[in-house]
């Protein structure tokens, strides 16, 4: 029965032939399988699944059907799930476009490529004007760890709207997992809720696909945020067992190393991540237990000393954060500030 449908029964790869809407659920079934066989947890299992509906009822909108095949993969140290999508119809005419929510050529809702971006690791997908589609999607299994602060870092985070606003167009990110951590803060340009929405956009991705890269994690964000104001953002990846941290910024978010032997303010990469930024310049750095990372948006004057500040606030990064905003920050913009230290002894 699973042939006739075009379904076939390999638990680790899965081909379904699509040429009708009924079919779709066998596109989702596929995924939920492969990615039990993988290893995913029931949550995950149902994200993937609905990357794979979107996909086939691409298929079935846009191009009169197609194939999807579901396998496993691997790249040596991790295990995941890859969904390949392909048709022999009209192409994608602006691939990049196709990616941001409302955009269809068809009178839908244009939500399908957008979603199965956010919801998965890596796409990519090539086309050509009557030459048909093809889209790899791929998701990797992660440790199921508990989302808790490595014992040598802690974190302080302060933020407000601008005076009299309901919505900040700020947000940070913390997250932390065993051995690594990321933080970093992300300005929607402008104000009010179309700024929200963007950095929320990205803050989502970011969150999601927290162990990417630096540089991958600005690509995601560049095609989260399309349709959207845009964002500036700057993101630090901690790798304690190195003793080092990786920083990328593109737009005017500051970042500041205080208290080492490399006590610098960083240069950022002009752009705004979701209208045709560039490529962040990510640059690695030693983190010692004496540093003190310092990142916060447009919001606080960029002039400010920490020496102006007693040594006993940078004792607690939630102090720090507090301080700095309260001094530093305009009341006409929103404004957000992260600090990073190590921990000491006693914390």
């Amino acid at each position: 029965m699973a042939r006739e449908l075009g379904y076939s029964a390999d638990v680790h790869r899965r081909v379904v032939t699509i040429s009708h809407t009924g079919q779709v659920a066998l596109a989702q079934r596929a995924a939920r399988e492969v990615a039990e066989a993988v290893g995913f947890a029931e949550t995950e299992r149902e994200q993937i699944a609905i990357a794979a509906s979107e996909l086939a009822t691409n298929l079935v909108r846009h191009a009169s059907g197609g194939s999807i095949v579901v396998s496993t993969v691997t790249d040596g140290q991790r295990a995941g799930l890859e969904i390949l999508s392909e048709d022999s119809g009209p192409g994608i005419a602006a691939p990049e476009h196709a990616l941001t929510d409302g955009y269809s050529t068809s009178g839908g809702l244009g939500l399908g490529l957008g979603a199965v971006h956010r919801l998965m690791d890596e796409l990519t997908f090539s086309s050509s004007p009557g030459g048909g589609a093809r889209i790899v999607c791929r998701r990797w299994v992660r440790p199921h760890m508990p989302d808790v602060a490595p014992s040598d870092l802690r974190f302080g985070v302060a933020t407000h709207a601008r005076r009299g606003a309901p919505e900040n167009g700020d947000c940070f990110i913390v997250k932390s997992w065993p051995g690594h951590a990321l933080a970093g803060v992300a300005d929607g340009l402008g104000h009010g809720e179309p700024a929200q929405r963007a950095s929320q956009a990205a803050r989502c991705y970011v969150e999601e696909h927290y162990d990417l890269s630096v540089g991958d994690l600005f690509a995601g964000v560049e095609r989260a945020c399309r349709g959207s104001r845009g964002v500036v953002m700057a993101l630090a990846r901690f790798d304690l067992a190195e003793s080092t941290f990786a920083l990328g910024s593109v737009g005017n978010i500051d970042v500041r190393l205080l208290g080492s032997a490399e006590h610098r303010r960083f240069v950022f990469r002009r752009g705004v991540i979701g209208l045709g930024a560039p490529r962040p310049l990510v640059t690695e750095h030693p983190w010692t237990p004496e540093c003190v990372l310092v990142i916060h948006s447009d919001g606080l004057r960029s002039r400010w000393d920490w020496h102006a500040f007693p040594q006993s606030v940078w004792e607690s990064a939630a102090e720090a954060a507090q301080q700095l905003l309260d001094a530093q920050s305009r009341d006409d913009d929103d404004a957000t500030v992260v600090v990073v230290r190590s921990a000491r002894h006693g914390d």
